[in-house]
């Protein structure tokens, strides 16, 4: 049952990209977007979902729990994350770099109390950013078009490849009991959208077209991270329409739409893997 959803899993990704391939050319004449027919209505489709689901109950994970027991929280799914973070460094030929994220992995998971403690960067191991996107960009892969899909987000054409490797090196993705799965998943998407929250007035207030700001920050924003920041973030191809007084508060405005719109990916994934289970009814 397990490779049967992992193919499963492995197909999302594919089928969106699919269908959005089959759609695109009839959506708009811009040709730097494409399938911006498309991607305004899935932006819509997922933003409305955040606001319904994913928002709400983010508000009240800190109203409920301290501070500390969030920092924690987010400690221990960072620290999962890093053995992912350390092959796509190797991958792209930053030794050092993917050295430093294992020995991060042991520290926390030892010394750090399975993650709860990041004393790995108190210790001077800094905490990286890497996935397989970014890998194949290293690797001369072009981006391709953007798009945005349902419940996954904003992506590229390679990123969207990359989407099925880097949900299933996500250690608690491979879960096997269910109740315990659900509650790691559930967390982590809660978690990761409370940490976003009151980054979204600003970017109300700051683009005049907040699909077009958040499309032109992400694709800035993941050239960036493929050339390990050696590019400025200049954004000289944003559109007028997303025009808006950059700086540190509107960029982590930004930041903020681009990743909890990712975070709903993470929601429809445990669904998904939930009706599949056989010991599962929902």
């Amino acid at each position: 049952m397990r490779n049967v959803f992992r193919s499963s899993r492995a197909g999302v990704a594919a089928a969106a990209l699919s269908a959005v391939l089959l759609t695109g050319c009839a959506t708009t004449a811009n040709p730097n977007d494409p399938l911006e027919g498309f991607n305004r209505a899935m932006f819509s489709f997922n933003d409305q979902v955040d606001k319904a689901v994913v928002k709400p109950a983010a508000q009240v994970y800190e109203a409920v729990l301290p501070s500390p027991v969030r920092t924690g929280v987010g400690n221990v799914f960072g620290n999962l994350g890093d053995p992912w973070i350390a092959l796509n460094n190797m991958l792209q030929g930053k030794f050092a770099e993917g050295m430093s994220d294992l020995m991060r992995f042991a520290l926390n998971s030892t010394w750090g109390l399975l993650g709860l403690l990041d004393i790995a960067s108190e210790a001077g191991l800094p905490k990286h950013d890497e996935d397989l996107g970014q890998t194949l960009g290293r690797w001369g892969v072009g981006e391709g078009a953007y798009i945005v899909l349902p419940f996954f987000g904003p992506r590229t054409v390679r990123d969207t490849m990359a989407l099925p490797a880097d949900f299933m090196a996500n250690e608690p993705f491979s879960i096997d009991h269910v109740a315990t799965r659900n509650t790691v998943l559930g967390t982590r998407i809660v978690h990761g959208r409370s940490v976003l929250l009151g980054a979204d007035h600003t970017l109300e207030e700051a683009a005049l077209d907040r699909y077009a700001f958040v499309r032109d920050f992400y694709l800035e924003q993941r050239r960036y991270k493929v050339d390990d920041g050696r590019r400025e973030r200049v954004y000289e191809d944003f559109d007028e329409q997303s025009a808006a007084p950059l700086g540190d508060e509107v960029d982590a405005a930004a930041t903020a739409a681009v990743e909890r719109l990712e975070l709903v990916g993470i929601g429809e994934l445990a669904l998904e893997r939930a009706a599949a289970s056989p010991t599962h009814k929902n």
